[in-house]
């Protein structure tokens, strides 16, 4: 989600401006006396070891690079086995559980309540016999009583002014369940289920055996809508009507795979990590409103007028986006089908992780034709309230859909559903699978960014399915990769380059990560994705993780090699779960290189890199590599006469040492050497990258 210059409460995800970076308050897990403590051991060691006295007098010199550290032997903590590949695909005996779901729903707007039934057809293809399911229970994080609330009740507190009333309660008691059982062959039975906070275990009468056992969860159940503050999920008032953004709307088996069993970190903020499968799910909401939904619409004789199905007909052959309910029929009681009671939409979505939806009685309405390769199509639509209308805002808003997911289908993998939608409400920059929710006020460079970026959402990790949870960097790094590709490339650059609280604001990325780099609080890539600090969670894994993919496209592998095994690695783990061990073998194996040493440098660790020019004496340069993290380093030097060469020093080069030196062979002597001349690597140190012969 992109953010602004002020902070963005989304429970457990705060947005801050990039520029903050630095500000970060410093934090430690030790306590005042062990900190004197151990500042006290340092200095006695200091003092008594030449070794260290050494190193403290010696300034940023050649000898601070240890390439017996750089490049060390890296094991990567994910295994190696029939599951998981050497070469990072998924292994011959490779297995994952599957969900299924039937959901019927109905909602209530004057009591601000869902009541729902569920079916669960969960199959367990695993090799091991479950004596029980785990569920998540996302709706439970607004219980005062979550682990969640008591980490973010302060911050909801103060959003309190974004609620519809000052007076608003800022809690919910989360999922209320009427009825829990289990189907099992031709009995179905009274659960026995435990919920602890976020989650639910249901003991099953028998255990679940694996190769592909099978059963059915029924449950009932009914929750209290959270407001704005809300965040993920919400219903607020727009200037013409109220609009729900409904999401984490049913419960949800949680992921047993063969890294952990079951997956089941509790929901106190970070994103999902979610099982794959077939959802039929139905909707009864008031007869006038509109409801966009994951997946294909079922039944639109049943919910629309003949008006707006011959409108829909005709936008799946136009590329120009087509009104399906105009600005000025939101408010006309003709562009529904019935006048009162309620209306049922159906919708079914295959083999995906989630759905969700958004309804309002004064949405607008707007679609046009994706073309997807191999002759395909889709749908891409937009629905917004009437204050969102407007030719730098959200009339744009299909066209901004329609060409992210064109160019990404056509240059990484085919979508593969048959609609994807923008929702503009009060959810805003959340993605689901075939469906974002973005800002009602947004418009210009701003909706360009937020919707190809929540579209984009649709790769990593709708299609990848990634452990958000744990591995941010897999999902909010990727995709800010890619899209800074639609960035340069919509209408020949109009929206380019990509340049918000996501990537690079503010500067050059190889300037503007350094404010990462050298904060010391700054997390690695690998942390816990609920445990980076709030001003740095955008920082690291968007624009870190997607900097990193720059780096490895267009300074370590080059697109030719870089692009054919990132479509590998998408292409094996389409719908499946990969580990940041299997991205880093598949990189390496289909890309041809040993990156261990930028896996440790980039991923594990936040190294700097600082190569320097030294000296210039005759025809000889010498240069000295001051950081941990090596990057092949382009060099150019001109001569007096005007001419230049080059050279790019390959990460070998300091496989040994720390320094380097260069002898040329020119007719006219040496004028000037500069360290990366073009401006694209993250150097934490410009000043010692260029040295003139007179200097």
């Amino acid at each position: 989600m992109p953010g602004s210059s002020y902070s963005v409460f989304i429970p457990g995800r705060i947005i801050p401006n990039l520029n903050d970076t630095r500000e970060a308050p410093v934090r430690s897990a030790c306590s005042p006396l062990l900190r004197v403590a151990r500042t006290l051991f340092v200095a006695i060691f200091c003092l008594l070891s030449p070794v260290a006295a050494l190193a403290q007098g010696a300034s940023a010199q050649a000898a601070a690079f240890d390439p017996r550290v750089t490049f060390a032997p890296l094991t990567l903590p994910g295994p190696v086995n029939d599951y998981r590949s050497a070469n990072g695909a998924p292994g011959p005996s490779y297995w994952q559980n599957e969900t299924g779901y039937e959901l019927r729903a109905s909602l209530d707007p004057v009591a601000k309540q869902l009541r729902a039934t569920e079916v669960i057809t969960y199959t367990n293809n695993s090799p091991d016999v479950l004596p029980s399911i785990w569920l998540r229970l996302e709706q439970n994080i607004y219980r005062k009583d979550s682990r969640g609330y008591a980490i973010m009740g302060a911050l909801l507190r103060r959003r309190r002014a974004a609620a519809q009333a000052a007076s608003e309660e800022m809690s919910t008691e989360g999922f209320v369940f009427d009825s829990v059982e289990v189907e099992s062959g031709q009995q179905i039975v009274k659960a026995d289920y435990l919920v602890n906070d976020t989650r639910m275990q249901i003991r099953l009468p028998e255990p679940l055996p694996g190769h592909g056992g099978r059963l059915k969860i029924h449950i009932r159940y009914h929750y209290q809508i959270p407001g704005v503050w809300g965040g993920r999920t919400s219903w607020g008032m727009s200037e013409k009507g109220e609009i729900y953004d409904m999401a984490q709307w049913y419960p949800r088996v949680a992921v047993y795979d063969d890294l952990r069993g079951w997956d089941t970190l509790p929901y106190i903020g970070a994103e999902f990590y979610l099982e794959y499968g077939n959802f039929d799910y139905y909707l009864t909401v008031p007869s006038n409103m509109i409801v966009a939904g994951s997946g294909e619409l079922m039944n639109p004789q049943d919910v629309l007028t003949k008006t707006e199905i011959d409108r829909l007909a005709r936008a799946r052959n136009s590329d120009k986006t087509v009104y399906i309910r105009t600005p000025a029929e939101a408010s006309d009681p003709a562009s529904r089908p019935n006048h009162g009671g309620t209306l049922t939409w159906h919708f079914h979505m295959d083999h995906t992780r989630d759905v969700s939806w958004s309804a309002s009685a004064v949405f607008v309405w707007d679609a046009a034709r994706i073309n997807l390769p191999g002759g395909k199509t889709a749908l891409a639509m937009s629905v917004y309230p009437p204050e969102s209308v407007g030719p730098d805002a959200w009339d744009n808003s299909t066209q901004y859909v329609k060409d992210t997911v064109e160019r990404f289908s056509k240059h990484w993998y085919p979508y593969p559903w048959p609609a994807a939608i923008n929702v503009a409400g009060f959810s805003t920059g959340m993605e689901y699978p075939g469906i974002v929710f973005d800002g009602i006020q947004d418009k210009g460079k701003m909706l360009f960014w937020i919707t190809a970026h929540e579209i984009g959402h649709s790769w990593f990790p709708m299609i990848v399915g990634s452990n958000e949870r744990r591995n941010a960097f897999m999902d909010e790094g990727f995709n800010t990769f890619i899209d800074i590709e639609e960035s340069a490339d919509y209408a020949g650059g109009k929206f380019g380059p990509k340049r918000d609280s996501e990537y690079s604001d503010g500067g050059e990325p190889a300037d503007t990560i350094l404010k990462v780099l050298d904060n010391p609080e700054a997390p690695t890539l690998m942390i816990r994705a609920d445990a980076y600090p709030w001003q740095l969670g955008h920082p690291v894994s968007y624009f870190k993780g997607a900097y990193g993919m720059v780096l490895l496209r267009e300074q370590i592998l080059g697109p030719e090699r870089f692009d054919w095994a990132f479509r590998k690695y998408i292409r094996d783990w389409a719908y499946k779960h990969p580990s940041p061990s299997d991205f880093f073998r598949e990189m390496e194996s289909e890309g041809g290189e040993d990156l261990s040493w930028f896996w440790r440098g980039w991923y594990l660790n936040n190294w700097k890199y600082d190569v320097a020019v030294e000296k210039i004496d005759g025809s000889s340069v010498t240069l000295s590599n001051l950081g941990q993290l090596v990057l092949p380093t382009p060099v150019e030097v001109t001569f007096k006469d005007g001419t230049k060469t080059r050279i790019t020093l390959p990460v070998e080069t300091w496989l040994t040492k720390g320094t380097y030196v260069w002898t040329l062979e020119h007719k006219s002597p040496i004028a000037l050497v500069l360290v990366d001349p073009d401006h694209m690597l993250p150097d934490d140190n410009r000043g010692n990258n260029e040295v003139k012969a007179d200097q």
